[in-house]
């Protein structure tokens, strides 16, 4: 499964290639990062067409993770990736307006990657 994960913090890469080691060894899970909304649609766009799993961030400078959330549900609908939003608010607001957009599951900073990993088992 193909992961594009979407945050402006750039050790994010580290955490998930130390703590999905396993996974990516062995070839379950492939890992794409992009620090902006600008980037994560350039890399969509370089991205052959497949079912992929997005985790973007929500507040990023420039573009926030809730309008790179209402591109990709407008753009990409063949077949549709699967979008988690990530924020370290968890607030009622930003999860009514992220789910209002289309997005498949929210996710509250610091991720609990226990959690993670079982609902990416559960998407294969």
């Amino acid at each position: 499964m193909k992961i594009l994960v979407v945050d402006d913090e750039q050790d994010v890469k580290i955490l998930f290639q130390q703590r999905f080691r396993k996974e990516i060894r062995n070839e379950e899970l492939n890992f794409v990062f992009a620090f902006s909304g600008e980037e994560a649609l350039e890399k969509m766009e370089s991205i052959e067409q497949e079912a992929i799993l997005i985790l973007s961030d929500i507040n990023m400078p420039g573009m926030s993770g809730l309008e790179l959330l209402k591109r990709i549900k407008e753009n990409y609908k063949a077949p549709p990736p699967v979008v988690m939003m990530v924020t370290a608010y968890g607030d009622e607001e930003n999860r009514t307006t992220s789910k209002q957009l289309g997005a498949d599951d929210f996710l509250t900073k610091p991720l609990d990657f226990k959690e993670l990993k079982t609902k990416l088992k559960n998407l294969v």
